[in-house]
């Protein structure tokens, strides 16, 4: 059976924020954290897989007030012992379908660091978007941040996409395209042993969740590639897109 904190029980958590350290660096989390405090205005933010903390504790800090929902209890604890912490209130539970009675009302609910991917099926992907205008206000706004599939980069035949190779960690993805089922796989080398970590996502793409908006009454308002507002193209490997709950 699967742990109760799912693929981010307490071996990941200890860790997590040094395996991701270029995103807690202020070039990365700092554009972020411009819009999102843009976009709350004077209301309330609620993240989805609030995490260790990695936006809500900084956007927290801009004074907005911050909520979030989190699966894994490690890496809520984290997110808890860290500066500031305590002001974050967080929701043990799955985004898709969790309620937040103090955060019904919020002016953006926002997903980052492709953590839509996380649900691995459309149902519950398109459950998180409802779940996320109940917790809009009117004129509020949905914000994901999420990859755009690698799929161009498949020759036929191949399954796998590298993206991080070193001497001590290979690191790939791979894709059934029948099911927009994928994994990211990492093998790291540990006192000259190969230990493997597999995790897995369902890819989803920038129209098929403009579709999920709109079966939850949202509309969509701005595309970017990037937090900066760089236009997004054909081109573009990822998207931060915000969806409107309409006003009236």
């Amino acid at each position: 059976m699967p742990h109760e904190d799912g693929h981010f029980a307490e071996e990941v958590a200890a860790t997590y924020d040094e395996s991701s350290a270029d995103m807690f660096r202020p070039e990365a989390v700092d554009p972020v954290v411009d819009v999102l405090a843009a976009l709350a205005g004077d209301g309330q933010a609620l993240e989805f897989g609030v995490g260790t903390g990695r936006i809500a504790l900084p956007l927290s800090r801009r004074g907005v007030p911050v909520h979030g929902i989190e699966m894994s209890r490690a890496m809520a604890s984290r997110l808890r012992d860290k500066p500031g912490g305590d002001a974050v209130g967080v929701t043990i539970g799955d985004f898709a379908s969790t309620h937040v009675a103090d955060a019904s009302s919020a002016s953006v609910v926002y997903l980052v660091f492709n953590t839509i991917n996380n649900l691995t099926t459309q149902d519950a992907q398109v459950a998180c978007f409802h779940n996320a205008a109940a917790h809009l206000r009117p004129g509020g706004s949905f914000v994901i941040e999420v990859g755009v599939p690698d799929l161009r980069l498949l020759p036929p035949g191949q399954t796998a996409v590298p993206f991080h190779i070193s001497s001590t960690q290979w690191a790939f993805d791979t894709y059934d395209v029948a099911t927009q089922s994928m994994s990211s796989h990492y093998v790291t080398i540990v006192d000259g042993r190969a230990e493997h970590r597999a995790v897995p996502f369902r890819y989803v793409w920038p129209a098929e969740l403009d579709l999920m908006a709109r079966l939850a009454g949202l509309r969509l308002r701005d595309r970017w590639e990037d937090w900066h507002r760089k236009p997004f193209t054909s081109e573009s490997t990822s998207h931060v897109s915000v969806w409107e709950k309409p006003a009236d």
